[in-house]
């Protein structure tokens, strides 16, 4: 028995199913038409700051995080996430979705700890990517008001005299505070005692009390205890004298050419985060940079607001990399 052909008819479409198929076409082409990401950001933007509240660091990243907000038109609300040298923080943006809402506030640590440890879960030059230098917060050489120096050529003079009695403390084991401590004594052929402590808050306490007779800390955690004269400040590790302490000499002008060491901070993203997002961010940092209002907030604190390309961060981070590298080998420091 003979299959009957079956045919395909045309319907015809009313005039009402016609206009509806031409606006989902003109609605699709003009999709089409629109740049990826023209709407970034359309919802809040986390920013990771791997270290405490209410540190140097965390002080730095709300001044910028609420001007950011401003320029960006959506709230960027800063999430403490400690721990491990800013390591946990590290890893939960290296690891975090590529779509520019997940922002890391990384500091100098990041450069330091490829070096220290062995096995990171994360890898600095791989997994994130570059947006913008923010601020560089200088150090200072510190000592206990007891210590009979007030310039670095007696304090030289002083621990020399003293060879590896004296105790210097440091905001945790290879944290930039203990690094930049053991290149000046390195520089100087001098020998002391490190004290690393869990923070730089209980350094500071233990250094006023002469606990310890001397550390390198940032200048916007040590400025209250200089102040009231509880430490000594000798020299500032930063190229040019800070504001804040304008009558403190450089280190450099102490008879260390070449010498300086920062704290210094920045921003960076997961790594495929598209271009677009990295500019739309490092355009609103750079605004917020360039804005009177951060620019006092941060020189209020001895923080130095810098800015920068991603491609110019970038390059900056990999060449502090290698130079703690060798630091960290000749500390024979690890923390694994």
């Amino acid at each position: 028995m003979p299959i009957p052909r079956i045919t395909a008819r045309r319907l015809p479409l009313s005039a009402l199913a016609r206009k509806g198929l031409a606006a989902v076409a003109a609605c699709s082409l003009a999709l089409g038409a629109m740049p990826a990401h023209a709407a970034y950001p359309d919802k809040p933007i986390r920013l990771v700051v791997p270290f405490p509240p209410g540190g140097p660091t965390d002080l730095v990243s709300r001044v910028i995080a609420r001007k950011m907000s401003e320029e960006l038109g959506q709230q960027v609300l800063v999430d403490n996430r400690p721990g491990a040298n800013g390591n946990i923080g590290n890893e939960i943006v290296a690891k975090a979705p590529a779509d520019g809402y997940t922002v890391l506030y990384n500091t100098s640590s990041i450069a330091l700890s490829p070096a220290l440890y062995k096995k990171l879960p994360y890898d600095v030059r791989r997994d994130l990517l570059p947006v913008a230098m923010t601020a560089n917060v200088p150090l200072v050489l510190e000592v206990n008001a007891q210590v009979p120096a007030s310039t670095v050529p007696e304090f030289v003079a002083w621990l020399k005299a003293h060879p590896g009695k004296m105790t210097y403390g440091s905001a945790g084991n290879g944290n930039v505070t203990h690094l930049a401590a053991f290149l000046f004594l390195q520089a100087n052929g001098l020998d002391a005692v490190h004290a690393p402590y869990k923070g730089s808050a209980p350094a500071l306490t233990d250094l006023a009390s002469g606990q310890v007779q001397f550390m390198t800390d940032t200048i916007n955690s040590s400025l209250p205890f200089i102040r009231d004269k509880r430490m000594k400040a000798l020299a500032v590790t930063s190229a040019t004298r800070s504001a804040q302490l304008p009558d403190v000499p450089t280190l450099a002008e102490s008879g260390m050419q070449g010498f300086e060491v920062g704290a210094w901070q920045g921003m960076m993203v997961p790594a495929r985060t598209p271009p677009e997002i990295v500019q739309r961010l490092n355009a609103a940092v750079t605004k917020a940079l360039a804005s009177a209002d951060v620019r006092g907030s941060l020189a209020a604190q001895g923080a130095e607001p810098r800015g920068s390309t991603p491609e110019a961060y970038g390059r900056y981070v990999a060449q502090e990399i290698d130079r703690w590298g060798k630091v960290v080998k000749d500390s024979g420091v690890t923390l694994d």
